[in-house]
């Protein structure tokens, strides 16, 4: 076979690949490492969205009376002194302390609002881990939790699961699709392969099938 022909063929091949890898939906090793500097944990708690059940704590500077303690609604909404059911489930605690400060500047002048996530209750938020495990589960989202983190929640693999076969289903949050995303357990949990350690983000789905032997 002259160059030509190989060129051809071995670009023919590439093609093929690339065809089926966005047909199946996998992200393959895209998933990142689990972090572990503080700067990292940082980042992962700013990033968690407030949902329904979650208690929150409102501070309103020098107007401690438009500020209030209050439980989420399963509707995904809060009422606080001034301001009649605010949503406030899908938002990080920034975004709705910006929103409760443009409703209060209504009536006060330049408010200065915080919001605080005292107790995470949100389904919405929770991580989910299905399949061949010890205790099939949810469990609730925190900063900076990782897969074995997840796993070691649910009482670890089952006797006949297949762990390296595991997948990830996440929500992209800027197009609001479904991914897919190859999990190496095995690995991780035999091996100790820390790389195949990953962090996970609010609602991921962790499902682990049985070996077919």
């Amino acid at each position: 076979m002259n160059n030509a022909l190989k060129t051809k063929a071995i670009l023919g091949v590439s093609a093929a690949a690339l065809a089926l890898s966005g047909c199946s939906g996998f992200g393959g090793n895209n998933l990142p490492e689990a972090p572990v500097t503080a700067s990292q944990v940082q980042r992962g708690s700013e990033e968690y969205l407030i949902g329904p059940l979650d208690t929150l704590t409102i501070f309103v500077w020098r107007n401690p009376e438009l500020g209030a303690k209050v439980q989420v609604r399963p509707d995904g909404r809060i009422t606080t002194p001034l301001i009649t059911d605010m949503p406030a489930a899908g938002k990080t605690s920034t975004m709705l302390a910006q929103d409760i400060k443009l409703q209060l500047s209504q009536f006060i002048n330049e408010p200065i609002v915080s919001v605080i996530v005292n107790d995470f209750q949100g389904g919405s938020q929770n991580i989910r881990i299905l399949g061949a495990t010890e205790k099939p589960a949810s469990i609730p989202y925190r900063a900076n939790i990782t897969v074995l983190d997840a796993i070691i929640a649910v009482g670890g693999l089952s006797e006949f699961a297949s762990g390296n076969r595991a997948r990830l289903i996440r929500v992209n949050r800027a197009t609001g699709r479904q991914q897919e995303y190859a999990l190496r357990l095995g690995d991780l949990l035999k091996r100790g392969d820390s790389r195949a350690n990953v962090q996970l983000q609010p609602g991921d789905v962790i499902i682990i099938p049985e070996s077919a032997f």
